[in-house]
């Protein structure tokens, strides 16, 4: 259930637009900043706010990549798996990712701090390969870093 602040964010979002619908994005983004994640009900209270059916909402949800329609780990990871990260080993990140979190792409680490998702561009191909964690982006990440990295990130 969305809170009355997050519910005041949407109606903001919403207010600035002639077509409520246009707020979806941003509407998502602040139920999702609430909650981690965009629950079943949550897309339903945020639909109704906009004025849109859950469905069509749901499909603006489902285009969006970082829109978590299930919960994820307290800190994203994303890898880009582009074709010059895949070149410059993006893979070998991955299994890094893997043995240090014991989780597979797309699950939760065991103690909920990470979720680990690819992502098909990071925008720096000339420092790849790149992941971010977070908002914090790394480049050239060698996959023996990846440790420390997690580490780091809080």
């Amino acid at each position: 259930m969305l809170d009355d602040e997050v519910r005041a964010e949407i109606e903001a979002h919403a207010a600035r637009y002639p077509d409520r619908s246009a707020a979806s994005v941003e509407a998502l983004q602040a139920a999702q900043r609430a909650h981690g994640w965009v629950s079943d009900e949550d897309l339903r209270e945020v639909a109704e706010i906009l004025g849109m059916s859950p469905a069509a909402l749901d499909g603006v949800a489902s285009f969006y990549n970082l829109v978590f329609r299930r919960p994820v780990g307290r800190r994203v990871v994303l890898v880009c798996d582009s074709a010059s990260c895949w070149v410059m080993g993006c893979d070998s990140v991955f299994a890094a990712l893997r043995d240090q979190l014991g989780v597979e792409v797309g699950q939760r680490s065991p103690d909920g701090r990470f979720t680990v998702l690819p992502m098909a561009c990071l925008g720096a191909c000339d420092r790849a390969p790149v992941l971010m964690i977070g908002e914090e982006t790394h480049f050239d990440v060698d996959p023996t870093d990846v440790g420390a990295l997690l580490d780091g990130s809080g």
